[in-house]
């Protein structure tokens, strides 16, 4: 990217990076006064790296002069959990067609749950995510899971922090939310009802990694009417649990997660 920062403390990269996580959470496409708003940028600097980015693909234009994800970045981003996505692919549409429900599986990415693949049930159930996206980890089943089985450290400075609540349901008060990760470490899976879109539920289990750690969580998710019923699918699910652990056994624990220290925003 050309060109220098005349903004004290950020660089170009970062307001080229501002300018594209004005994109993260809409879908839509969007004017250049909207990406000024979003971003805080001066409109000529909006302007200048719009046009550098859509030179480069990582955004497109369309007839109205409005711009979205452009396919170059597109196409980047499916090498982000490739290798685990690749591995587990069979395993997760193998847990699909034994259960005929929504399975997912998930790895931390900071305070999120980044879905790295999924296989969706043709039931009708709210979807709150897609392969990609990515939620709060005290508001999904996975999430739960990747935060229970986490090192002490990790969960108390998650703790700390101010929790969205996604939806009347979720669970935002800490000491409850501690009580809460403390049975799914004792009992080896979590659930959901509610708490991320209002008519589904779910439900997760841990996949160990050899470093004896987490290295991602599988799910399922269904309609809420089924909430009670859940957990007749945790044969299943820590069944195809163990198969996905033993299929990555070999892959280091470092290109399946991009952990990140909540306490300082910085990857460690």
């Amino acid at each position: 990217m050309a060109g220098r920062s005349n903004e004290p403390g950020r660089s170009v990269v970062s307001k080229a990076l501002a300018v594209l996580a004005a994109f993260e959470n809409d879908r839509r496409a969007l004017s250049q006064a909207e990406i000024v708003e979003l971003t805080g940028l001066p409109q000529s600097t909006v302007h200048r790296l719009l046009a550098e980015l859509v030179e480069w693909g990582a955004l497109g234009r369309d007839a109205h002069g409005r711009y979205q994800v452009g396919m170059r970045l597109w196409e980047l981003g499916q090498n982000a959990g490739r290798q685990l996505r690749e591995i587990a692919r069979p395993f997760v549409l193998d847990l699909y067609s034994l259960t005929r429900e929504t399975a997912q599986i998930a790895v931390r990415d900071g305070t999120d749950a980044l879905y790295i693949d999924r296989a969706y049930s043709s039931k009708r159930v709210p979807r709150a995510s897609r392969v990609g996206g990515r939620l709060p980890l005290h508001a999904t089943a996975v999430g739960k899971v990747l935060l229970a089985f986490e090192e002490p450290w990790v969960r108390e400075a998650y703790l700390q922090q101010d929790l969205a609540a996604v939806t009347p349901h979720t669970h935002v008060a800490p000491q409850r939310l501690a009580e809460e990760l403390a049975a799914v470490r004792e009992q080896g899976w979590a659930s959901t009802a509610e708490e991320v879109r209002l008519g589904a539920c779910s439900i997760a289990v841990p996949v160990p990694h050899r470093e004896r750690r987490i290295g991602a969580a599988l799910g399922l998710v269904m309609a809420s009417n089924q909430a009670a019923g859940m957990t007749r699918h945790l044969p299943t699910l820590r069944g195809v649990a163990q198969q996905i652990e033993a299929a990555t056994a070999h892959v280091p624990l470092s290109t399946i997660r991009r952990a990140v220290d909540p306490r300082s925003g910085t990857r460690p």
